[in-house]
């Protein structure tokens, strides 16, 4: 291959290299101001398990009157959690109402 083949080539090559990076930003800007737009609003909050609370507490607080069961499920699949027994002062990711 020619000289002139070879910095074609890298020309090539560095400008796709360049459009894919331009992308990737504008793909990154384009989700992150949706977390900060004034309108969007989370599908979850973050609380801190108070004493005397129970996951299942919390959750009928949550499930207003739906099934408290299927919000505990949510929470510990949020939270990745292994069981319902959670201490005080543990943040917790919740549905939001």
């Amino acid at each position: 291959m020619s000289t002139k083949g070879k910095a074609k080539l890298a020309r090539t090559f560095l400008g796709a290299s360049l459009l894919v990076l331009i992308g990737t930003g504008f793909s990154t800007v384009s989700n992150a101001s949706d977390a900060t737009d004034p309108n969007y609003q989370s599908k979850y909050v973050e609380i801190v398990v108070l004493p005397g609370e129970s996951l299942w507490s919390i959750a009928q607080v949550v499930a207003e009157g739906g099934s408290i069961r299927s919000v505990v499920e949510e929470i510990l699949t949020v939270n990745h959690l292994a069981s319902a027994d959670v201490a005080a002062g543990t943040k917790l990711m919740v549905p939001s109402k």
